[in-house]
């Protein structure tokens, strides 16, 4: 199934983070309104006196309760030589207080009937609990403790290191697609922070130490850099209030100055292979897009949510635009093929396009079959009919994605962590609803030029047989 909003291409979703626009496979004439299938509850906001945000959102339906702590800090905020620090911090995170032995936290959670975990991207970190709503104040003491004194020893800081070193040789090293977004990254992007690795990079985790951690733990983890965010079965007032008991004694400090990181203009075409062990040959290309910054009148924001609709079209249900050309018939180029937009994160997006060669198929003829159907868009436009079939599809995935208290609570959460209002959501499906063939197609002439594109390309190896197994050997968390 098609994810609505933020479809990852392949497997370098994990490296490169290409949010995307493929919709979901739900029915497409049966989306309920947002006033009915939503929560029944708006969204209580309070800042604390500390700086901390904290976001309530009631949903009576079951007796359960999701907490989440946002930090709006990921690996677009580490410097060079410190690459994978962000995500070796949540790690530890879990190894104790003072008054927490480390692993203490998750056998408590555990021992509520609740469930744990975090995870770390380039525009923020989370953590999360799901736990019966009468064990609220429990893990709210809990946590708060957790972002507030959070120690441990270097042991535990070379040991958790091992298990993060692991996470990358299973995710990235032993994945040739990983590893090509790897590449991708690096390429397309020269002076923003998303070119290098979430994972970090080998030698920067060979060579990380316990005070980097430590470092960017004081640096960034502060409340007025975080928001707390309850979605379940709550009173808004009583979640406030202990928000306030738990979080908000915790001092605030400064923030560090997030200069401003602008890619520069690209001029010609950029072209990456890699070669790695691998059944079949892949290929990626990346377009510089605008992205969605504000719902206020703006022709960069008009142009992100057009591209959001060429996705869906190329690529947003079975049977849509690529699949029909360069998956289907006795002469078919790709085995499969897809596409999608980024349409807002705190560094620049792309659109994306990737495809597997057919048997007897080169990735250059996959290449240029999918630059063909946005060129095909670009001169004949869009149907009325592949319109509103996209936007029905994609409302209906949008409402009944809420039906999940975990995903009100990590929607509202990213919608902070990003700088948007809280009700983006809302607000997005309204400007989706006004999107124009026109529009879909003016966007197809002006972004797919060579002077926007990177493209990168696998070029399988056989496979070693003397390779390790692709098998955790360690206890990874995520």
């Amino acid at each position: 199934m098609k994810h609505p909003l933020r479809r990852a291409a392949a497997a370098g979703c994990a490296v490169l983070c290409l949010a995307g626009a493929a919709l979901a496979q739900a029915p497409a004439s049966s989306a309920p309104s947002t006033s009915t299938a939503r929560a029944d509850a708006r969204p209580v906001v309070t800042t604390l006196s500390n700086g901390m945000t904290v976001i309530v959102k009631p949903d009576r339906r079951a007796p359960t309760a999701v907490h989440m702590l946002w930090v709006r800090v990921g690996a677009m905020d580490e410097v060079d030589g410190t690459t994978g620090v962000a995500h070796a911090l949540e790690h530890l995170m879990f190894k104790g207080t003072p008054t927490l032995a480390p692993g203490e936290f998750s056998k408590r959670v555990a021992a509520m009937g609740g469930r744990e975990n975090a995870f770390t991207g380039r525009d923020y970190t989370g953590y999360h609990q799901q736990i019966p709503s009468n064990r609220l104040e429990e893990v709210m003491k809990l946590e708060a403790d957790v972002f507030a004194h959070n120690r441990w020893a270097d042991d535990e800081f070379r040991h958790e290191l091992e298990v993060v070193k692991e996470e990358r040789r299973l995710r990235t090293e032993d994945s040739p697609r990983a590893r090509l977004y790897e590449v991708i990254s690096g390429t397309t992007f020269l002076a923003s922070p998303y070119r290098r690795p979430i994972s970090g990079w080998p030698s920067d985790l060979d060579s990380m130490t316990p005070q980097d951690a430590r470092d960017f733990y004081r640096r960034w983890y502060t409340p007025s850099n975080a928001a707390v965010v309850v979605a379940g079965d709550v009173d808004p007032k009583e979640v406030v209030r202990l928000a306030q008991k738990y979080y908000g004694a915790i001092p605030s400090r400064a923030l560090p100055d997030r200069k401003p990181r602008g890619e520069p203009p690209q001029v010609g075409i950029r072209r990456v292979e890699l070669k790695a062990p691998a059944e079949q040959s892949y290929v990626a290309l990346s377009f510089k897009v605008p992205q969605l910054r504000t719902f206020d009148a703006d022709p960069q924001g008009d142009d992100a949510l057009a591209l959001t609709v060429l996705a869906a079209v190329l690529d947003g249900y079975s049977g849509a635009r690529l699949d029909r050309a360069l998956t289907q018939g006795p002469d078919r180029v790709a085995d499969s093929a897809g596409a999608g937009n980024g349409l807002w994160g705190r560094g620049p997006q792309l659109f994306t396009l990737d495809g597997v060669p057919a048997p007897g198929k080169t990735p250059e003829q996959v290449e240029a079959a999918l630059r063909a159907e946005v060129a095909r868009v670009a001169r004949d436009g869009v149907t009325e009919a592949e319109l509103q079939r996209v936007k029905t599809r994609w409302i209906a995935a949008e409402v009944y994605k809420l039906d999940s208290v975990f995903s009100q609570a990590r929607e509202l959460g990213s919608y902070w962590a990003q700088g948007l209002p809280l009700d983006a959501g809302e607000r997005l499906i309204e400007r989706l609803k006004g999107v124009t063939a026109q529009q879909v197609q003016s966007v197809a002439t002006r972004y797919f030029g060579d002077d926007q594109l990177t493209v990168g390309i696998l070029r399988p190896l056989p496979r070693d047989p003397n390779a390790r197994p692709a098998a955790p050997s360690v206890n990874l968390r995520h």
